[in-house]
């Protein structure tokens, strides 16, 4: 019996904070564009990639602290899939979903550059212009972002489904 009542207590709890992050992710998608706490996290992980990969070349380089801006959260989240704490692994697919959104911002400055940067060359511009992809930055940029929403809605379904059910 009190096994049950803790079940329930634990139930409202998950969907309680599901519904709380999903609005939170929800507003994020609608103000991308302001800097949100989060970001200060984000900026970090970003550096550290390029501190990571700064021995693979400059393009690896480059590219590295975006990419490890994502694939960070990412493994958190296949860790906790793997422990088959789906709860934990969906409420993590946010903040993947929100580095996409956020270095989407980053990738559709490229070719106007206004962004503060903390020094150095504008990542997205060496990047696309290496690779002759410049004059489709809008298209990247946006094409990123679609996806950011995508993860993002796929988060909320998963965490609130995962939150009502007990063997999650």
């Amino acid at each position: 019996m009190n096994t049950d009542i803790s079940l329930q207590n634990t139930k409202k709890i998950r969907l309680i904070s599901a519904i709380i992050i999903s609005v939170y992710f929800v507003y994020y998608c609608f103000s991308f564009m302001e800097w949100h706490f989060i970001d200060n996290i984000n900026l970090i992980i970003h550096e550290a990639g390029h501190s990571v990969f700064i021995f693979f070349g400059d393009f690896i380089n480059i590219l590295s602290g975006s990419l490890f801006q994502i694939l960070f959260p990412f493994v958190f989240v296949l860790y906790f899939y793997k422990k088959q704490e789906y709860f934990s692994a969906s409420l993590l697919l946010f903040w993947v979903g929100q580095n996409i959104i956020n270095v989407s911002v980053y990738a559709s400055d490229a070719q106007t550059m206004q962004l503060p940067l903390l020094g150095g060359e504008h990542d997205w511009n060496y990047l696309l212009q290496t690779t002759g992809l410049l004059g489709y930055t809008n298209m990247i940029g946006s094409s990123m972002y679609a996806i950011g929403v995508i993860v993002i809605v796929l988060a909320i379904c998963l965490s609130l489904v995962t939150s009502l059910d007990k063997k999650f």
